[in-house]
């Protein structure tokens, strides 16, 4: 409706995952590299997750057009299915063709053989055969075990099924189980696809305009992309719903430009909510106003790091997030030479760059005794750059594993350390070896406990509440006082900001960010790559 409007050649925020419109931003780019590594790495499980709207299925439409000419391709999008007929599904992907059915029903079994021969068949002809399950989330242990077992099928070179898994958040704590262990020791590679930045957004904007086939002044003046961030929280699909009744809105208004009014009126329709920008900063001025300055001179988190750019034209934004040429994986990937084959050593190595000495044993718990604590993930380079901490991650190369110390990180290359001596590699170069998992250490305080909830009181709450205060450059509430509505709602606020899951619930992430916001000294991974 609005298209000729604005002079554009189709709609540019439809939800539909167009690989057109993907935007390249790094993490959209390390998830994409994931997936290409895993088609080339032998077999076993890749893990792509991310929230609700972050662009996973978009990604993989890409990695579909991009895979090598050698490989088959079966794609399962409803996976809410049993053993039974996720099998079948996987030989009507492959034209697999069953054997005459005896009198009673197909068993497992059946299916299996047939699989298995017609693989076997596949990898004679030199061809890689990839099965890509989204919205696995939705899949029951039942059934993840029988992929798992379908990865048992192998020649003395290589496994004959490579299976990518691509679901929400929930899918990394089903495979956390034990009795999915098996499993997910098969993972070889996994990527959580987080938000965008507020620059990130506004190129996606110019970007999204610009494959749509806008040329002149953008409708999105640099005044509302603010407000678009901290509304869609930079979640792709959500900017596409905002963005989309938005212009709508500016044309039944006859106007050219998507004013703060229109954008407020949007939110409403499209979130049934009101986005109501004043309250907030009445109530919290950090969360508006202050957090960028409060987060420069702390050398906060990645994308809040970023250096300050001009807002992109939609010519501009399309150039820069155009997808670069796919050359081959094997032809980008080098193997880290700066890594220990002892995790231990490799954590003693960290634990140095914190400036105390940590007692002799398992470091993890030797750390405590000092107020260390390890924080454990499997979040990838996106998740170290919202922690900005130093981390030992965890590295493999086919079969073998190492460890390498991550001491500093800009856009394109990190900083790795193996007693003393540094190497620097591009962010695509470690991404392709890096399975996602790593382990770093933050200061606790000594009243820590591992989750604060409402209704709590202690020393602990008295530490959050004085916290969040202080960022928000109000007075200290009295001590002693339980974690009431006011401060969880100032405690929902700042994990939102901040790119975190916002239950209101005070885990070790939420104490790292309070430390790093309020200058507790400690060292920093993106602070590390523009040292002064």
């Amino acid at each position: 409706m609005y298209t000729h409007f604005f002079s554009l050649k189709q709609s540019p925020f439809s939800i539909a995952p167009d690989p057109r419109y993907l935007f390249m931003s790094e993490r959209h780019r390390e998830a994409l590299a994931h997936l290409l590594y895993g088609v080339g790495s032998g077999g076993g499980f890749v893990l792509l997750t991310g929230e609700i709207g972050a662009g996973k299925t978009t990604v993989c439409r890409c990695f579909i057009e991009q895979i090598p000419s050698n490989t088959r391709l079966a794609y399962i999008f409803n996976p809410k299915l049993s053993v039974e007929e996720l099998l079948l599904s996987i030989c009507d992907e492959f034209r697999i063709a069953l054997l005459p059915p005896g009198p009673g029903p197909v068993s497992v079994k059946s299916y299996v053989d047939a699989i298995n021969t017609d693989l076997l068949a596949s990898h004679a002809r030199g061809k890689n055969n990839v099965l890509i399950i989204d919205e696995a989330q939705n899949l029951s242990a039942d059934v993840l075990e029988q992929l798992r077992l379908l990865t048992n099928l192998e020649t003395n070179e290589r496994k004959l099924l490579q299976i990518i898994l691509i679901g929400q958040p929930e899918l990394r704590t089903m495979l956390a189980r034990p009795e999915l262990e098996q499993l997910a020791q098969r993972v070889i590679a996994r990527y959580h696809l987080g938000s965008l930045s507020e620059q990130e957004t506004a190129s996606y904007i110019a970007h999204r305009m610009a494959v749509a086939g806008a040329t002149g002044p953008s409708p999105f003046k640099r005044a509302v992309l603010p407000r678009i961030h901290q509304i869609t929280y930079g979640v792709p699909r959500r900017i596409n719903l905002l963005c989309d009744r938005a212009l709508l809105g500016a044309y039944v208004e006859n106007s050219h430009e998507v004013t703060r009014a229109i954008l407020r009126r949007a939110a409403g329709e499209v979130f049934s909510i009101q986005a109501k920008g004043p309250s907030l900063r009445k109530r919290w001025p950090v969360l508006a106003a202050g957090v960028a300055a409060a987060v420069a001179v702390s050398a906060a988190a990645a994308w809040q790091l970023m250096p300050a750019r001009k807002a992109p034209t939609v010519a501009a934004a399309a150039a820069a997030a155009a997808p670069p040429a796919t050359a081959p994986v094997a032809a980008v990937v080098s193997l880290v030479p700066l890594a220990h084959a002892d995790e231990q050593r490799a954590l003693r190595e960290l634990a140095a760059l914190w400036h105390v000495t940590v007692p002799p044993g398992e470091i993890c718990q030797s750390a405590m005794k000092v107020n260390l604590r390890c924080h454990q993930s499997k979040g990838g380079l996106y998740d170290l750059r919202q922690l900005d901490r130093p981390a030992v991650l965890t590295l493999r190369d086919g079969a073998n594993v190492s460890y390498a110390m991550l001491i500093a990180m800009d856009e394109d290359e990190v900083t790795l350390s193996f007693d003393g001596r540094k190497q620097k590699l591009s962010v695509a170069t470690l991404a392709l070896r890096f399975d996602g998992a790593f382990t770093t250490l933050w200061k606790m305080p000594r009243t820590y406990r591992d989750q604060v909830a409402g209704g709590e009181q202690g020393p602990d709450v008295d530490w959050i509440a004085a916290s969040l205060a202080r960022l928000g450059g109000e007075a200290a509430p009295a001590a002693g006082q339980p974690l009431g509505a006011d401060t969880l709602e100032l405690l929902r606020r700042f994990q939102i900001q901040q790119n975190m899951k916002a239950d209101g619930v005070a885990g070790p992430r939420t104490y790292m960010r309070l430390n790093q916001l309020n200058g507790v000294p400690e060292p920093h991974l993106l602070a590390a790559a523009n040292v002064k």
